[in-house]
């Protein structure tokens, strides 16, 4: 059933060296930091754990599917509201961790590739998928080397929770860019805005007060703002379309999509003909 849980990284290690190995490996030129992956490696059995260390990637997914359907839709004229809005679209996952957002994607119709940088994140990822009935391609990867020499792209590349966590931020948004198809495609991110309100509520308190994630799970330099995504994106002819606040309503529990930017945002862009 949807929502299963994966109890035991060493179990999952078994059942995905049974349907194939690791697709492509990492070299040093890799905008994926280290100590980054080093850190989501460790934890990695968690993910599908909905009371555990990713429970608020699990609160906010909801929210991310729906930013991504009605966004993809509204784009290429398709009505979100059918059975599978996203059918026969390529879709790239970047950073896909456990394969959260992934997997609903699937779905929804997509044909969809995910990739991380995590060899452990991507064997649970692969397995649950598999456990789930879900076709979707999972590669231990980078965005900048699938970018390299010939390559596909896709009508949109997702990658949500990540940009705060690269090493080099313009080569990554360079190769996400490269990866999204020119004329129609779309370009959507995810992050935590860098602002005194983030730092107060996505970092002290989320860590350390509420202890919603792992204390050093985030370092409030790297959080970027939407004025710093859009110029260095439109150098690889990629606008920005909308942007949207995801709030957290500690009435109800539940995360929704508003105008307060301040905290954590999505950010969508448009991949303009090449020329």
């Amino acid at each position: 059933m949807p929502g299963r849980r994966i109890h035991t990284l060493n179990k999952i290690r078994v059942q995905a060296s049974e349907k194939g190995k690791r697709d492509v490996q990492l070299t040093s030129a890799s905008t994926a930091a280290e100590d980054e992956v080093s850190r989501f490696s460790a934890i990695a059995e968690e993910w599908w754990d909905e009371n555990g260390k990713f429970r608020p990637l699990h609160l906010l997914n909801p929210v991310r599917v729906q930013f991504v359907r009605d966004t993809v839709c509204n784009h290429l004229g398709r009505n979100p509201n059918t059975i599978k809005p996203l059918s026969g679209l390529k879709i790239l996952d970047v950073g896909c961790g456990g394969g959260l957002l992934s997997e609903p994607l699937s779905r929804m119709g997509a044909r969809v590739t995910a990739i991380d940088a995590g060899e452990e994140t991507i064997v649970v990822a692969k397995t649950h998928a598999e456990q789930m009935g879900l076709s979707i391609e999972f590669q231990c990867a980078t965005p900048e080397q699938l970018a390299s020499g010939d390559h596909a792209v896709y009508d949109c590349v997702v990658s949500l929770e990540v940009v705060e966590h690269v090493s080099d931020l313009p080569r990554f948004l360079g190769a996400v860019s490269e990866l999204t198809a020119p004329g129609n495609g779309v370009l959507i991110l995810g992050t935590i805005n860098r602002t005194f309100k983030s730092l107060a509520l996505a970092k002290v308190a989320a860590e350390y007060i509420l202890r919603w994630v792992p204390a050093g799970t985030h370092d409030w330099n790297k959080f970027v703002q939407p004025s710093e995504l859009a110029p260095a994106l439109k150098k690889h002819n990629v606008s920005i379309s909308d942007v949207q606040g995801i709030i957290y309503d500690p009435v109800r529990g539940i995360w929704r999509l508003g105008r307060d930017t301040a905290v954590n945002y999505l950010a969508a862009f448009k991949k303009g003909t090449n020329v």
